[in-house]
């Protein structure tokens, strides 16, 4: 968004963009409650999972999570970029995360340098070393065997990595398979997503304008609109309030109300059905 956009509403920062600051984020009671428990996992180590339906707020959670886990002291939080990539790539950014130079084609002396270097790190912090990956649903059987795999020694006695996933529906399937359940059964912290209710919404949208300077920016009765047409969707209501925003700096009005509202997602008139009579013979 532009400087001359912002200064009209008086602006940080837009309020709907899906990189506003961290701390401009709404934490709901149950993703605070969830980053509590992570953070107490990191001292023993295992497997948290969050899940949820696209634009439910998985990606957010992470940022929330990454953010609070890496102001801790001694902290060293990893965020997988590709889960779907193969084994080699897989030891690649492991070691590109963990600070270590690795060879992927020796998986063996890969997995020994990455466990001592974590082992290093427990010794010297007391906690966990965290690797964070998103759409986890993308990842392959023997990416995500081998992850489940390098995170323990001492037969599984020993947990060296806390290993938080995300991903959607398709990952808590795959849990339920006979292939996945020894992944499936360390999972310690849940967290299930489900559709925001409009209370919710409207929390999250009054917390943005908030944050970003701009709590007038739109009436209390296009608020309510906006959140009973998002559908239990925190994208989807983000995507339609920035919609409207930019359309009313157009227009240079000086607040979004549910006129503009009506006008841009009302659904026209359907055209008037002609019914031709029969010509008579």
């Amino acid at each position: 968004m532009n400087k001359k956009l912002l200064a009209l509403y008086g602006l940080k920062w837009s309020p709907f963009s899906p990189d506003v600051p961290t701390e401009a984020l709404y934490v709901s009671p149950r993703v605070e409650s969830f980053c509590w428990r992570i953070e107490q996992l990191t001292s023993e180590g295992g497997f948290g999972l969050v899940t949820g339906d696209v634009g439910a707020g998985k990606s957010v959670t992470l940022r929330i999570l990454a953010e609070r886990l890496a102001a801790q002291r001694d902290a060293k939080v990893g965020v997988f970029t590709r889960p779907q990539a193969g084994l080699a790539d897989l030891y690649r950014e492991l070691g590109d995360l963990f600070g270590v130079t690795l060879r992927p084609h020796n998986r063996y002396a890969g997995s020994k340098v990455l466990r001592e270097r974590w082992q290093t790190h427990i010794d010297a912090s007391l906690s966990r070393p965290v690797l964070i990956v998103d759409e986890a649903q993308e990842m392959s059987s023997p990416v995500l065997a081998e992850l489940r795999l390098l995170s323990a020694i001492r037969l599984d006695s020993h947990i060296l990595l806390t290993v938080i996933l995300a991903g959607d529906r398709r990952l808590v399937e795959r849990f339920r398979s006979d292939e996945f359940l020894p992944v499936g059964s360390r999972i310690r912290v849940r967290l299930a997503l489900e559709r925001a209710t409009s209370d919710e919404l409207q929390d999250c949208l009054k917390h943005a304008l908030h944050k970003a300077g701009a709590p007038q920016l739109m009436t209390p009765e296009l608020i309510v609109t906006l959140c009973d047409h998002a559908q239990g969707n925190y994208r989807a209501l983000m995507n339609m309030a920035g919609e409207l925003l930019v359309l009313a700096a157009q227009r240079e009005a000086r607040q979004i109300d549910e006129k503009l509202f009506l006008e841009t997602y009302a659904t026209p008139p359907s055209p008037p059905v002609k019914i031709i009579a029969a010509r008579r013979r």
